[in-house]
């Protein structure tokens, strides 16, 4: 199989040219044309944080918010902050119990608001898509009205990919989403993440908080034999924030046990993808 000699991409999930004898993505092409200066956008995130001085972070409980709450807490020293998690109904015990016992550790106050999602989760599951880029909009634009709701300008995000060449966005009525792992390598998050009291749940694929993306992601591969996160990871991989093998492993077809399977599907009504 042809394989892109950057990032991680193969002829199933993009177009592969030879340039000067290697195999390289489109993608990857495109940047090497108009590269990412990541020093640059470290520079604009630092500029940025010193006028932040109330913020809501959006924590989920996974790894990466983990990170970015403690940024906002420790390093950037924020004055007034809080934590809100989305609970979509199919969240990880563990993230949950995660997610109390950092905010608690690093004295920030947690909020918890409970949503039911199950109409993404289920037509993804019957589709066999992804339903990560509705879960995350729906999630920003509920986190959006709270910030609103509540006087805060800013929403601090653990993303770590910028958008384009800039580490934030900005949201209607005048709020800021701020990608505040933006060009945050793998290792730097993990020693982050030692020096807290967040444990690792035993989860299928990259996640460490939601219960719906192993089965969502072991049914995409079933249909298309590749992962639906695949071009996220291999822009982490272009850029530097993952090493190849790493990436390999977390686009791999996850191994979901039965349990977990016949919990979700049977909380979303689809008893009958069970016995698949």
């Amino acid at each position: 199989m042809i394989k892109c000699s950057i990032c991680i991409h193969d002829e199933r999930t993009a177009k592969i040219d030879v340039i000067d004898g290697k195999f390289v993505c489109r993608e990857c092409q495109v940047y090497m044309k108009h590269p990412v200066d990541a020093e640059k956008i470290r520079g604009k995130l630092k500029e940025l944080m010193k006028s932040v001085d109330r913020a809501i972070v959006a924590y989920s409980g996974g790894k990466d918010s983990t990170v970015a709450l403690y940024l906002a807490k420790e390093v950037y020293k924020v004055p007034e902050l809080e934590a809100v998690m989305i609970d979509h109904g199919l969240m990880a015990r563990e993230a949950i119990e995660n997610a109390e016992r950092t905010a608690k550790a690093l004295g920030v106050p947690f909020k918890v608001l409970r949503y039911d999602y199950s109409d993404i989760f289920r037509e993804a599951l019957l589709k066999a898509e992804s339903p990560c880029r509705r879960c995350s909009k729906r999630t920003m634009e509920k986190l959006r009205k709270y910030a609103l709701k509540n006087g805060y300008k800013y929403i601090i995000t653990g993303h770590e990919l910028p958008f384009g060449h800039h580490p934030y966005r900005l949201m209607s009525g005048g709020v800021t989403q701020i990608r505040l792992l933006s060009m945050m390598t793998e290792r730097e998050r993990l020693e982050i993440l030692e020096r807290l009291p967040f444990e690792f749940p035993e989860l299928p694929g990259y996640t460490t908080n939601c219960l719906v993306l192993g089965p969502a992601l072991e049914r995409y591969w079933e249909k298309h034999g590749h992962s639906f996160e695949h071009r996220r990871i291999a822009a982490l991989v272009r850029y530097g924030l993952m090493n190849r093998e790493k990436a390999e492993r977390e686009t791999s077809k996850p191994t979901v046990s039965e349990e977990q399977k016949r919990f979700v599907y049977q909380k979303l009504g689809l008893d009958t993808l069970i016995q698949e």
